[in-house]
């Protein structure tokens, strides 16, 4: 059993990966008004900021073997055996990838937008040697026809314009991933006050080291996934032992140099058609700054 090698083997790969069970258990949970939801697209900062929160609550607790066990990813808990309420921190905190439509309602949300481009290369690497053989899919190919045609349920777009829907609610914060990458500690301290919790003091302070660079890529194996590779890897017909870094620079700007002109323009375009029609934001830079 080898790893897919085509944009079909991929895909059929992905249709393993949770249960029809599973996610109707996760979009059933009944949360708390104290309880926290993370839930950026895919690649956009999700698993940074789980780790700002995680520090936040906990004073700098590290006792988990993977991210995901202290901050559960709530529409995949069931399938990945973990209980999303037994959690030692307040307030609970939950991970997902779902829009405003679907994520369970009652407790507080917190969404990292990230330039779609960049979410798209960075989603790429993680999928390369885990759910394609490494250098058997070309990035373009995988922009063109994996990324951009996700469809309206599965997509960036949709998933952004739903969040970006709710940018005047008091239970939602909205941040970009270059601005956390720009100033840290003014994030955090973001993050802090939306949550009622220190702005200040040891317990802030070990929280914004914890969730720096070189803190996160000294304890990589903490946040890079090998709890869910280990129990869905079967289930997706994927052989053990793949890797999927969560970890890197992340750089900003990274993808649009290496794309071809015909995808930077699909990518534009669709972006046009999601965002800057109904929403008046002409490009991902108008919404960073809007935001600020």
């Amino acid at each position: 059993m080898g790893r897919p090698t085509t944009l079909a083997g991929m895909r059929a790969a992905l249709s393993g990966f949770d249960t029809g069970e599973g996610f109707r258990k996760g979009l059933a949970f009944q949360p708390k008004p104290t309880d926290v939801f993370i839930s950026p697209y895919s690649k956009c900062g999700t698993t940074w900021m789980q780790q700002i929160v995680h520090g936040l609550r906990s004073g700098g607790d590290m006792a988990f073997a993977e991210i995901t066990e202290a901050v559960p990813w709530i529409e995949m808990a069931h399938d990945l055996g973990l209980d999303p309420e037994a959690q030692r921190f307040e307030p609970r905190a939950f991970k997902s990838h779902l829009p405003w439509r679907d994520i369970p309602k009652g407790g507080r949300y917190i969404v990292v937008f990230r330039d779609p481009t960049d979410a798209c290369l960075s989603l790429y690497k993680f999928f390369e040697g885990w759910f394609f053989e490494t250098g058997s899919i070309e990035f373009e190919d995988f922009a063109r026809d994996f990324y951009l045609g996700r469809g309206d349920d599965h997509g960036y777009w949709v998933h952004t314009a739903s969040w970006w829907e709710q940018r005047d609610r008091d239970d939602v914060l909205l941040v970009c991933f270059e601005d956390l990458k720009d100033d840290l500690p003014k994030a955090v301290r973001k993050v802090a006050r939306f949550l009622d919790l220190p702005e200040s003091g040891p317990t802030f302070d070990v929280a914004v080291k914890q969730a720096g660079f070189d803190f996160m890529k000294a304890h990589g194996g903490q946040f890079d996934d090998h709890l869910v590779r280990e129990r869905r890897d079967a289930a997706c017909g994927l052989p053990p032992g793949g890797s999927a870094s969560k970890v890197s620079t992340g750089l900003a700007g990274a993808a649009r140099p290496i794309m071809s002109d015909e995808t930077r323009a699909a990518f534009d375009a669709e972006w046009r058609r999601m965002m800057a029609t109904p929403f008046g934001l002409p490009d991902y830079a108008a919404l960073r700054a809007a935001l600020r």
